[in-house]
């Protein structure tokens, strides 16, 4: 596996819908996809089955790409939506969903997460016969599909199969024909979940898609499942059931929605109990507790909980700013992070001020921060921190890919407090992590603060090897 390849593709983190309905669903995908922007900012897509499948794609927002009487013309009553985010489009055809188009009939594919075994299928598949118009994951497990369709002739037994030789982090809503599935990872790295609303059923990334229309949770969608829904009812297809799973942790502290529950977890009570457990590992001599705004709220208010520190508004957000995380690049991140924030001069002016945040990855923003507070008048600045220092890339969806982009990478503590101009600077702990989010560490996702990943990603370490002779370098 030629790593260098793998981390320049590796640059996914989406949200899916799926609906089957009693009436249009474009509308419910729609307000869906809208409810999920969060999740990616750059392109976004819906496709409805009306006697065949009809798609409309675009760059940008989901406002942005459709207007009513765009939606108007999507009559199906089953259809699927995906949002994209730090990929690199040259045209809107390549975003999602995907459309394959067989004898066997048409397949749309909504794809969150990476396929690190991608490349490899595709020669077979090559070498097979078949051609790739777009060169995305989502043709091969498409092909894949297709190709033990034919030979089965049974949709579920022929998706095992697919999902058998695929290797990665996935939840796909995906649209064979008028049918509309949703499927999760055996190790359930990327969330997915199940609902119910007036018209028929939804599945989505977060439960906040639901919650815009209307729908009611059922529940999460289990990792190595396979659910099927119709307007009136879903099955289920369990199709792996593994000892462990490999839940993502950073989709808890940064990047689902607050008010989503995943995984019948809280996403925003797991941040505050991180805050928490950061007050009792780091303490800090100060007047206020200031949150970076807005994934940082929930962390900040368990710190001020925890320490006894009251928590003031001491940074004012542009909310017609997007996230400086997910910008494509690096130039677009600084420019980004200057308009961003604004210190509010009265709150901070003469004050030891505890700057709270979920993460830090390259630290430009919070360098900027930790400056501009200090301009503010700020007599003490200290910064804390909700995940532990971010040392290795993510191979499996988060846009951090290779070793130097992060800020902690053969650098201490002390070292990286000195380029972000702090007093102090305090991470929580990976157990103290794991405890506020309340899973076995051995359920987690954690290679990008471990250096030890879940599934075989050469030279990389496995999380359950142990001795030298078992690290395949």
């Amino acid at each position: 596996m030629n790593i260098q390849k793998l981390q320049h593709r590796f640059k996914e983190r989406c949200g899916v819908v799926a609906i089957a309905s009693k009436s249009k669903a474009s509308n419910y995908i729609y307000y869906s996809l809208r409810a999920l922007q969060h999740r990616g900012q750059e392109a976004a897509g819906i496709s409805v089955f009306n006697k065949k499948i009809e798609s409309h794609k675009g760059i940008g927002l989901v406002a942005n790409i459709f207007d009513d009487e765009k939606l108007k013309s999507m009559k199906g009553r089953n259809g699927i939506g995906h949002t994209y985010y730090s990929i690199k489009l040259s045209k809107p055809e390549n975003a999602q969903p995907t459309i394959i188009k067989t004898e066997a009939g048409e397949v749309a594919l909504a794809h969150n997460g990476i396929l690190i075994n991608a490349e490899k299928l595709r020669k077979r598949l090559k070498r097979k016969g078949h051609e790739f118009e777009l060169g995305c994951e989502e043709e091969v497990v498409g092909y894949l599909l297709i190709d033990h369709l034919n030979s089965s002739g049974d949709l579920i037994n022929a998706l095992k199969r697919t999902l058998n030789e695929i290797e990665g982090s996935y939840s796909f809503t995906m649209m064979f024909n008028n049918r509309i599935f949703g499927i999760r990872d055996p190790l359930g790295i990327k969330p997915l979940c199940l609902g119910k609303f007036a018209d028929g059923y939804i599945i989505a990334s977060e439960s906040v898609a639901l919650d815009v229309i209307g729908a009611k949770m059922i529940r999460d969608v289990a990792p190595g499942e396979v659910v099927e829904i119709t307007s009136k009812d879903y099955k289920s297809h369990q199709l792996f059931n593994l000892k462990h799973r490999a839940h993502c942790f950073f989709e808890y502290t940064y990047f689902a929605r607050g008010d989503s529950i995943i995984d019948e977890r809280c996403v925003y009570e797991i941040r505050k109990r991180v805050g928490w457990r950061l007050a009792k590992e780091h303490p800090a001599h100060a007047d206020i507790i200031i949150p970076v705004p807005d994934s940082g709220r929930a962390h900040a208010f368990g710190f001020s909980l925890g320490s006894g520190i009251p928590l003031a508004e001491g940074l004012m957000k542009n909310r017609y700013i997007a996230r400086t995380f997910i910008m494509p690049s690096q130039k677009l991140r600084e420019i980004t992070v200057r308009e961003k924030v604004n210190p509010i001069k009265c709150e901070v002016e003469d004050k030891r001020v505890v700057l709270v945040d979920d993460s830090i990855v390259r630290g430009t923003t919070m360098k900027r921060i930790v400056d501009m507070v200090r301009e503010a008048g700020a007599s003490e600045v200290h910064v804390r921190i909700g995940t532990p220092p971010l040392i290795s890339p993510c191979y499996l969806g988060i846009d951090m890919t290779t070793r130097d982009q992060f800020i902690a990478h053969d650098r201490t503590v002390e070292e990286i407090r000195e380029i972000l101009n702090a007093d102090s600077l305090g991470y929580i702990s990976i157990e103290g992590l794991v405890e506020a989010l309340q899973f076995s560490k051995d359920d987690l996702c954690l290679g990008c603060v471990t250096e030890k990943y879940p599934m075989d990603i050469p030279p990389e370490k496995h999380r359950f090897q142990h001795t030298l002779k078992e690290y395949r370098y």
